[in-house]
């Protein structure tokens, strides 16, 4: 094969233009593993995105995509050849998932969860697994397994969480593509931390398998640094899996041309507040009112709101935590192998009454009624992603904000309430603070309607290009 585009530039493909480039054999899968192994060597140790790699396997792989290329009767899938990421709370057959906490240091699964098996038979390559927090407790990524992962942006600074290995590693050209879950906002957080473009699909769009600590809150979905390669992503994953009885019915839908559509005339609400927000730094408040704006440039009709929701912290931080601390519960004897942090949470959960987290049900429901009638009236709704720039690096959160002490998660108040909601969200560079660290907009839509936020998204990528900035690790 010719090889047309030079190596370092290989890892700044997107996924769609390089699966393009191998099927027309301008460029080898042998080429594009190669380059992209030799970034990972330079760049990971001092980002600790990648907590293994499988380097060997990938090279084994890569030549035989090269020669299934050359082959005519060769059907080739959508990602033939193309590389990605798997984040280390996704189980891998016969590869280590530790979940982040030495407790599994040595698990090795002998299935790939449904998002990686059609990854895989899609014709993706997987590099390796990308670090976590323990079963995904916190916005950051840390951990007692693999230590601290930074920022690219800033190696000060955390990459966001919990998906921040696969941030991390997506923003500095370690692969075009990244499998991210969110459980309150571990695939939104990060990319916004990081300047890249992640989304978490409606509620069992694509499946979960086994199921996480925060079953009924968690998702899994692509984190990439254009929309497109996103969609690409959703046409190759979603569809439903008979090992997770909630995942959704197959629709007939191409989301890579479905990015084509207008945006037009569509109602779309911005808040900064949602009613019970706290505290919002300045620059991040900023960032996203003007990026708004460019909503009402695409022909929409942009409203400024505050819709008066009560908070669903509560609901959520109760079937979250509950979830955690019970998969957690029967290591509290391994004090030394949990973070203090969640070491506290696992404790204070436990002496609740189980009744607490029953009613934190009873609410999560009741509070669906807020968002339900409001979207009657909107299409979509636009926030901050999260509350606050990317903090300290090895930090569980960033303690103030505008001057104003937030607690655990009081951070993240724009994610986690659509986790509790099920609906699609997504999360979109729209700009930098004076540090020059990465600002996100969130644009969450009705339920099941992927299309319509993926949609707006492309539109506001097209007006607002972000792909092209590259980290000053890069």
């Amino acid at each position: 094969m010719r090889g047309v585009v030079a190596d370092d530039a290989l890892c700044w493909t997107p996924a769609t233009a390089l699966a393009a480039l191998i099927r027309r054999k301008k460029v080898s899968p042998v080429e594009v593993v190669k380059a992209v192994l030799a970034r990972i060597e330079e760049l990971n140790p001092r980002l600790n995105a990648y907590v293994l790699v499988l380097a060997d396997e990938a090279r084994r792989r890569a030549k035989a995509a090269e020669r299934a290329v050359t082959r005519r009767s060769a059907t080739l899938g959508p990602l033939h050849g193309v590389p990605y990421s798997v984040k280390d709370l996704v189980i891998t057959n016969g590869v280590r998932t530790t979940f982040g906490t030495p407790l599994n240091r040595d698990n090795v699964p002998t299935e790939d969860a449904p998002i990686v098996a059609r990854m895989t038979a899609a014709g993706g390559i997987m590099l390796g697994k990308t670090n976590t927090p323990t079963f995904g407790w916190i916005g950051a990524t840390h951990n007692l397994v693999f230590g601290v992962t930074r920022n690219p942006w800033d190696l000060e600074k955390t990459p966001g969480g919990s998906s921040g290995g696969a941030s991390a590693a997506v923003a500095a050209g370690l692969a075009p593509l990244a499998i991210g879950t969110d459980g309150g906002g571990s695939i939104r957080i990060p990319a916004a931390c990081t300047g890249i473009f992640g989304h978490k699909p409606s509620y069992g769009r694509i499946p979960l398998h086994p199921v996480s600590g925060a079953w009924s809150l968690s998702h899994v979905g692509p984190m990439t640094r254009t929309v497109a390669d996103a969609a690409l992503m959703m046409n190759v994953c979603a569809g439903p899996d008979e090992r997770d009885q909630y995942s959704l019915p197959a629709t007939r839908v191409d989301y890579l041309k479905a990015l084509k559509g207008s945006v037009k005339g569509l109602r779309v609400a911005y808040s900064d507040d949602l009613g019970f927000v706290d505290a919002v730094d300045d620059e991040v408040r900023a960032a996203c009112a003007q990026a708004a704006r460019a909503f009402r440039e695409l022909g929409c009709r942009v409203e400024i709101v505050s819709p008066a929701w009560p908070s669903p912290k509560d609901a959520w931080q109760q079937i979250f935590c509950g979830g955690i601390a019970t998969r957690m519960a029967p290591y509290l004897d391994r004090k030394a192998e949990i973070e203090p942090g969640l070491y506290e949470i696992i404790q204070q959960t436990l002496a609740e009454p189980p009744t607490r987290y029953v009613q934190a049900w009873f609410d999560r429901l009741a509070w669906w009624q807020h968002p339900r009638a409001f979207f009657e009236t909107y299409d979509l709704l636009l926030t901050p992603t999260i509350a606050c720039p990317p903090f300290d690096a090895d930090a569980d959160g960033p303690g103030t904000i505008a001057g104003r002490r937030v607690d655990r998660y009081g951070w993240i108040p724009f994610t986690y309430p659509f986790n509790v909601t099920g609906q699609p969200a997504c999360s979109v560079p729209c700009g930098s603070t004076r540090a020059g660290l990465p600002i996100g907009l969130q644009i969450v839509g009705r339920r099941f309607d992927d299309v319509t936020v993926l949609r707006a998204a492309a539109a506001f990528e097209r007006a607002r290009p972000w792909a092209d900035s590259k980290p000053a690790t890069a």
